[in-house]
C-alpha cells in the first residue's frame, strides 16, 4: 500500500494555462523522494494538491490506501501527513513557540498537560528548548523554520512534506536541520533547489518540467 498516490492529475489556475497535466506519482513507506524542476514548474502547486489545499481539474489522490475526494478525507489525511510550508510565517500564528507547537496536539484532543509534555519533548529532541517561551514573530528566519518543523513533528506524522525547508537558514541551522531530518523515520517528500541538501535527505527524485512529472 502506497502512503501517497496521485493518478493522472491535471491542474490550471483560473484563466491561466495548464500547470500540471497527467501527473502521477507514488510515495511508499520509508521512501524519501525529491521533486525537482525549474522555477514556476508547479512544484509547490503539486504539494498543495496532495494536501487538499488546491483542487485538481481532473485525476485522483489517495492516501494510505484510501481515496481523498472531499475535505473530510483530506482532514483525516492531514492528521497523518505533516506539511512544512515554504514560508514559515504562513504556519506560525500563536504568540509563543510553546503555544504554536502545542496547537496541533491540542487539536488532536490531547489534554493541556499532555500537549505541553509533547512540546518539551519535541523541542528538546530538536535542540530548540531554549526557544520554548520566545515570542514567535521575534524569532530569526532560521529559528522560525525549525520551529515550524517542530509544530509538524508534534503531530507525530507518518509522512513529511517539505517545501524549500532550507530557505532563510544560516549554516548552523542548516546543519541542524540536516541532522534532524537524517534521524527521522518518516517517509519524506521534498521540494528543494539545493542539490547538496537533496543528496543528503532525499536523493531519489521526480522531475517536474513542461507540466509533466517523470521519475529520474
Amino acid at each position: 500500500m502506497s502512503l501517497l498516490e496521485l493518478n493522472d492529475i491535471t491542474f490550471a489556475y483560473p484563466g491561466l494555462e495548464t500547470v500540471l497535466e497527467g501527473v502521477s506519482m507514488r510515495l511508499e513507506a520509508g521512501e524519501r523522494l525529491s521533486i525537482v524542476g525549474p522555477n514556476g514548474a508547479g512544484k509547490s502547486t503539486l504539494l498543495k494538491i496532495i494536501m487538499g489545499l488546491l483542487t485538481p481539474t481532473s485525476g485522483s489522490i489517495s492516501a494510505f490506501g484510501k481515496p481523498c475526494r472531499v475535505e473530510a478525507d483530506f482532514h483525516e489525511m492531514r492528521r497523518r501527513v505533516g506539511f512544512v510550508f515554504q514560508d514559515a510565517d504562513d504556519q506560525l500564528f500563536c504568540p509563543t513557540v510553546a503555544e504554536d507547537v502545542a496547537f496541533g496536539p491540542l487539536n488532536l484532543g490531547k489534554t493541556k498537560e499532555d500537549a505541553l509534555a509533547i512540546v518539551d519533548e519535541v523541542l528538546q529532541r530538536l535542540g530548540l528548548l531554549h526557544l520554548r517561551d520566545r515570542v514567535t514573530h521575534k524569532l530569526s528566519g532560521g529559528e522560525k523554520r525549525l520551529v515550524t518543523l517542530a509544530t509538524v513533528l508534534a503531530m507525530e506524522p507518518e509522512v513529511l512534506i517539505l517545501d524549500e525547508p532550507t530557505n532563510a537558514l544560516d549554516p548552523d541551522n542548516y546543519a541542524r536541520l540536516v541532522d534532524i531530518l537524517s534521524c527521522l523515520d518518516q517517509a519524506i517528500l521534498l521540494v528543494s533547489h539545493d542539490p547538496e541538501f537533496r543528496e543528503q535527505i532525499a536523493p531519489e527524485c521526480y522531475v517536474l518540467a513542461e507540466r509533466s512529472l517523470t521519475r529520474s
